[in-house]
């Protein structure tokens, strides 16, 4: 057989899937308004373009040891031990192509065969496939809407097993913006103690927090959960940097020894010039990123008092990432002309075919009834988007 076990059992990305119609659209000269696309509108700040460009200049083009630069790992370290009150040396820091590199990397280095892995859902779209690539079984946990997606411990526990190893979470939640309160976290950090399991924590949407919502990163909370943790974070959204391609996973040593070392078979280490960018992106003046986190605010404020007013959509307020994620099932069983809404697949067809709007379904994320919406677009651009969507959902009977 030409292709794996592993490649036949991965699902296709339904984010790739509606870029690729949104492709196929704006080619042939259609006015789609993107509310899909997770990564900010925002450019990458002048001084790290310019940290960049002194780094091709200076010719440090060749190859940096696999787990990153010293000054880099040491700039993670100060930055995890300010901003997150967490302990770190160089040693326990890796740095990988991407924080979604870090998490695969994470669990394959943690994970058997069949080791279980809880996953709370909503959940993004690779983490199923990437604990079913290193032959571990992802546990899915649903979170309740009505709860403003929150952990709910008990069922955490509920899911666990004897072949349970890791339970991986996403803090704040993409694709629900919520951000998981400090006493979620220390239940979760007690249980993971108690049932002598590891947490992975995928932290990448720190910076983009609400009215007043604190971020909290759980290898905070005290030494014993520290010495079960291991987060993961990049550059990507908080410093506008998602194609320079740079995240990093900070572990326990035995831990990031074996992700460095996976590494070094995979992509040796990451982009030299990413590297010495992100140096200065740790250092460097914050007033851009404050402005773009209040401007985030700002939309997601607009979209959210336009969804709350379409009949028959269902949506909590986010505290955090830039998301919304809209329960819109009371639409299902409904039809316009060819088109019967049976699930939220059918509803992005719908909307990106009538409204002319490209949304990502709920079904990517584990969450059939709803509709992710990103807000990293300008206001003009939402407000006209939902303007379209209210259209075309009224067609709808």
């Amino acid at each position: 057989m030409m292709i794996s076990r592993r490649a036949k059992n991965m699902e296709p990305s339904m984010t790739a899937v509606v870029k690729s119609k949104v492709a196929d659209y704006k080619s042939r000269g259609v006015d789609i308004i993107s509310m899909n696309v997770g990564e900010s509108d925002f450019n990458t700040p002048e001084n790290i373009k310019d940290a960049g460009i002194a780094a091709i200049q200076a010719n440090h083009t060749r190859y940096t040891p696999t787990a990153g630069l010293n000054q880099l790992k040491e700039g993670i370290a100060k930055k995890l031990l300010k901003e997150n009150k967490a302990v770190y040396d160089k040693g326990e820091i890796c740095v990988t192509t991407g924080a979604k590199l870090a998490v695969y990397n994470t669990i394959f280095a943690m994970c058997d065969e069949q080791d279980e892995v809880i996953i709370p859902t909503p959940c993004y779209v690779s983490y199923v496939d990437m604990v079913k690539l290193a032959d571990a079984k992802p546990v899915l946990v649903e979170t309740d809407i009505t709860n403003g997606f929150q952990l709910d411990v008990a069922k955490l526990e509920a899911a666990v097993t004897d072949r349970t190893k890791v339970i991986l979470i996403n803090n704040p939640n993409n694709p629900t913006g919520a951000v998981y309160s400090r006493e979620s976290l220390e239940a979760l950090a007690e249980l993971a103690v108690r049932k002598n399991l590891y947490i992975v924590s995928d932290d990448v949407y720190e910076r983009f927090v609400y009215d007043g919502a604190e971020y909290v990163c759980i290898a905070s909370l005290n030494e014993e959960i520290k010495k079960r943790t291991v987060v993961i974070n990049g550059f990507s959204k908080g410093f506008n940097m998602t194609g320079w391609r740079i995240g990093y996973a900070a572990g326990p040593k035995k831990i990031i020894k074996t992700i460095t070392s996976l590494q070094g078979h995979m992509t040796s280490n990451t982009n030299t010039i990413s590297q010495w960018a992100a140096c200065e992106a740790l250092v460097g003046e914050r007033e851009t990123i404050e402005n773009m986190v209040n401007e985030f605010q700002n939309r997601r404020d607009t979209v959210y008092e336009k969804l709350v007013q379409l009949e028959g959509v269902t949506c909590q307020k986010p505290e955090g990432a830039f998301y919304l994620f809209p329960d819109v099932s009371s639409y299902y069983g409904k039809k316009y002309e060819s088109y019967h809404i049976n699930n939220s697949n059918d509803m992005v067809e719908f909307l990106i075919d009538f409204a002319h709007v490209s949304l990502i379904p709920g079904s990517a994320f584990r969450s059939p009834s709803n509709i992710r919406i990103a807000y990293s677009n300008s206001q003009e651009m939402l407000n006209e988007g939902m303007d379209r969507i209210e259209k075309a959902l009224k067609l709808l009977k």
